[in-house]
């Protein structure tokens, strides 16, 4: 069975910074396809990166240039490094990766919302004070 654990969530001061990470277990191939998304009660989950295996990234601009996201040399292990954070990055951020194997295709920022085709995990909850 698959499952993604999330880790590295916390408290933090607006200007700070965050590294989470996700570690993906029952796998039995490299994951294409990793992403972070984010998820506020009442708004709708907001993808914020992409990598695929040979890493290639893709940002949302609500982050460009504040987070940078990894792979981990361990395989199907996955980090968001969350720098400049502010009071509006306050969510629940998740990881997704591909439900199936595969070695090309889409990797952009709309794809891993849609359960049809990510696993995710829990989450972990971020929160930033002014």
């Amino acid at each position: 069975q698959v499952q993604l654990v999330e880790s590295g969530g916390g408290s933090v001061q607006a200007g700070g910074s965050l590294r989470l990470s996700c570690a993906a277990s029952g796998y039995p191939y490299d994951s294409y396809c990793m992403g972070w998304f984010r998820q506020s009660p009442g708004k709708e989950r907001e993808g914020l990166a992409t990598i695929t295996s040979d890493g290639s990234t893709s940002y949302a601009d609500s982050v460009k240039g504040r987070f940078t996201i990894s792979r981990g040399n361990a395989k199907n292990t996955l980090s968001l490094q969350m720098n400049s954070l502010k009071p509006e990055d306050t969510a629940m951020y998740y990881c997704s990766a591909d439900r199936a194997v595969r070695r090309g295709g889409s990797c952009h920022i709309p794809w891993i919302l849609d359960d049809r085709y990510n696993y995710r995990g829990q989450g972990t909850q971020v929160t930033v004070s002014s």
